[in-house]
This record gives structure tokens, C-alpha cells and sequence, in this order.
């Protein structure tokens, strides 16, 4: 517990359940206090304002704009937030991708509940947190100079793609991510040529291949 009282944490996931036993978690710790939830990125963004926690909490798969974008506008609009970003997912592009637009944590959903803690006193602290397991991932990358056909796209186009692998169409994204349909258009385009696929069942495939969803 530091000068300023506990560290304040909001959590952001969409389901219940999972913020439900990462309160639990965090209650027993004297220097952690969760302060307020939100279930969704848009969500989250707004009660921000209002919370002003010490740490934000954020998974990235959630519906609506999801925790990318959440990440991006949180960060556009106050450089100095902290965010550790939570995934289920096992694969880089994510934590490649939510460290470059401005969390400063990854950890994996499938890690062990006491990372939590670590990782939330670490970002509190003002330092990077990441995986271990996802660290060495990154790391063999740049050793081995492997890259993925995904790390190819853009932010946007790998956000578009995300949408469209889950199953939603182009007016969809377009609403969600506040962008033009033809704007959405003109990724979609980009995304298949880069990636090889003919249509959305062959972008949901290659997404469920890489682990960047669940099926």
C-alpha cells in the first residue's frame, strides 16, 4: 500500500462471472481495492472519467469495440493510464498489438490467479508486465524472424478482421468502430488479399487457427 492508500482497480470483462472471481481475488489483498466494473469497452471509456483507477483491468475479447479499441481511445485521451490487458488467447498478435497501442501489461486468462496480483502492483508501479510464457513467445519471434501473414496487417485491418472472423457484418463494424461501410469495405479487401481468403468462412478459419478466437 503506498502514501496514496490502496491501489484502485476497475475490471473490465464482459461476463460476470469472470469479474465476480477476480474481485474475490483482488479483495484479499490490503493494497488492492476494485472500485468499479464495466462490461464492455464502450463502457469502460465512459465510467473511466468518473473512477479515475489506478489501474484498468481489460480483457480484449468482449463484444462491441473490444478491448483493442478500448485500449487506443482510453490512451488518446489520457497518456498516463494504466491498462493490463487480460486474454484468453495463447497466440502474439495480441499482446504485440494491445502493447503497441498502449496497455501497459499482457497476461494470459490461463495463467496462475496470483499473476493477477503481481501484474496489477507491477503496472500500478509504472512498469511493463508481460507474460512470461507470452515473453519468450515474442522473443523467439525476433530470434527466429518468423512472422505471421496476421502481423502483416494494419491496426485497423486486424480489428476489422477480428469483427469479421466473429461472425459480424461489414455495417456492423462499420457502427461499432465508428467508420464509413466503404472505409470498412476497403479493409476487408486488404485483409483478404494479405491473408489469402476468398470469404468470411476462410477469415474465421485462419483466425481460429491462430488462437485469435474461440470457437
Amino acid at each position: 500500500m503506498g502514501a496514496m492508500g490502496p491501489i484502485k482497480v476497475m475490471l473490465v470483462d464482459d461476463h460476470a462471472v469472470v469479474r465476480m472471481g477476480f474481485k474475490l481475488l483482488l479483495a484479499a489483498c490490503e493494497d488492492i481495492e476494485v472500485i468499479g466494473e464495466a462490461d464492455s469497452g464502450e463502457a469502460a471509456y465512459q465510467r473511466y472519467a468518473e473512477l479515475k483507477p489506478d489501474v484498468i483491468v481489460m480483457d480484449l475479447s468482449m463484444p462491441g469495440m473490444g478491448g483493442i479499441e478500448a485500449v487506443r481511445r482510453l490512451t488518446a485521451r489520457d497518456k498516463g493510464v494504466r491498462i493490463l490487458a487480460l486474454s484468453a488467447h495463447e497466440d502474439t498478435a495480441h499482446p504485440k498489438r494491445v502493447l503497441k497501442a498502449g496497455a501497459t501489461g499482457y497476461l494470459s486468462k490461463r495463467g496462475a490467479p496470483e499473476a493477477l496480483i503481481d501484474a496489477v502492483r507491477t503496472v500500478a508501479a509504472g512498469r511493463m508486465y508481460l507474460d512470461a510464457e507470452i515473453a519468450q513467445k515474442l522473443a523467439m519471434q525476433d530470434v527466429t524472424g518468423t512472422q505471421n501473414p496476421v502481423e502483416a496487417l494494419s491496426e485497423r485491418e486486424f480489428e476489422v478482421f477480428i469483427h469479421l472472423a466473429r461472425g459480424q457484418s461489414v455495417n456492423q463494424i462499420a457502427e461499432t468502430l465508428h467508420l464509413s461501410t466503404s472505409t470498412v469495405g476497403t479493409h476487408l479487401y486488404n485483409v483478404k488479399q494479405k491473408l489469402g481468403a476468398s470469404n468470411q468462412a476462410e477469415l474465421t478459419l485462419i483466425a481460429l487457427r491462430n488462437g485469435l478466437i474461440e470457437a
